[in-house]
């Protein structure tokens, strides 16, 4: 998976748990950080969210669940 498919997976998830807009939605996100592979062998990639306490807190839950599923991914 690349880093622009898990931002499309990561806001599509918000938008159906959470409601709201794909633009609101990846300004709360923020930029995938995608790191080295062989450096961060559990789990490669970040955000930094911004938003609202609401929309962080949604994003960290999801994000918990998401990191499980897809814990490496390649830079887009």
């Amino acid at each position: 998976m690349t880093a622009s498919d898990l931002e499309q997976l990561l806001i599509a998830r918000l938008i159906r748990e959470s409601g709201g807009t794909s633009q609101t939605w990846r300004r709360a996100l923020g930029k995938i950080i995608v790191r080295d592979a062989k450096t961060y062998t559990h789990c490669n990639w970040d955000v930094r969210p911004s938003g609202t306490d609401r929309q962080r807190s949604a994003i960290e839950r999801l994000l918990d669940d998401v990191r499980l599923e897809h814990s490496i991914v390649v830079a887009s």
